[in-house]
């Protein structure tokens, strides 16, 4: 099963490599600028970007990291960062092909890791967790960037309803407590969490995955018979666009 959800992650995502590159929801935000201040102050000598998509944050790692490994089930997406990062002269970036819940890389490789915006993806999101653990130095930073499902069952259900039907890769999106009790199973100590809200303007976001019109509209209709508060919770605005909420977690590996 896994390879089977692999496969449709890269077939998902590879021949969208260039939008994902190009995303400005990828490309900027809060979330980036809170963890460019985090990866200032860690000054790692080997970071780790776990799923790496777009490379957004390889970029910002490369800044303050002496080299930086940047992970992707995608060659496509891999190939794209690697040519994005020359085109910027990021000569310290370099890729490495793996399913985050099976690295290739020694035990305690480097002393800083990073992901944004792949968990959600992940076939076996516990698995990921302890291997990020596994491949980083005990008493380093890792940060988790993601968006996250509210507590309340009929927003969550809503959130991941269109999410999938967006992008059949789509596994969950995790719930805070979700993720704090998984960090701390797979061998993590739990800091700061910073959320925010984020808009994404409806066309693009279908547009970047190429969603089927089928199920584009099956989104406006789940959106259409939302009830008053799932509506007003994800701010939903009559072309479909809308708000979702995401965070930042800090850890250390224990």
């Amino acid at each position: 099963m896994t390879d089977t959800h692999n496969s449709l992650v890269t077939g998902q995502f590879g021949p969208r490599a260039d939008a994902y590159v190009e995303s400005a929801v990828h490309a900027r935000g809060d979330d980036l600028i809170a963890l460019d201040g985090f990866a200032a102050r860690a000054k790692p000598a080997h970071a780790l970007d776990l799923g790496c998509g777009g490379g957004h944050v390889a970029y910002l790692l490369a800044k303050h990291a002496a080299e930086v490994t940047a992970v992707d089930l995608s060659a496509d997406m891999l190939a794209a960062v690697t040519k994005t990062a020359d085109a910027k002269g990021l000569r310290n970036i370099h890729t490495r092909q793996a399913s985050v819940e099976s690295l290739t890389f020694a035990d305690a490789s480097f002393d800083f890791v990073a992901s944004r915006y792949s968990a959600h993806h992940w076939h076996d999101f516990e698995g990921g967790l302890r291997e990020a653990r596994r491949v980083i130095k005990p008493g380093a930073a890792a940060v988790f960037l993601d968006a996250f499902a509210p507590g309340a069952a009929l927003l969550d259900t809503h959130l991941q309803a269109i999410e999938l039907l967006r992008d059949t890769s789509h596994v969950r999106d995790y719930t805070l407590a979700e993720w704090s009790a998984a960090l701390a199973r797979a061998g993590f100590a739990v800091g700061n969490v910073r959320t925010w809200r984020l808009h994404l303007d409806f066309s693009s976001w279908i547009a970047r995955m190429r969603t089927p019109d089928i199920l584009v509209a099956a989104i406006k209709a789940l959106h259409t018979a939302a009830p008053r508060e799932v509506r007003a919770h994800y701010a939903i605005e009559a072309d479909g666009s809308f708000t979702i909420d995401t965070m930042m977690i800090e850890t250390v590996a224990v």
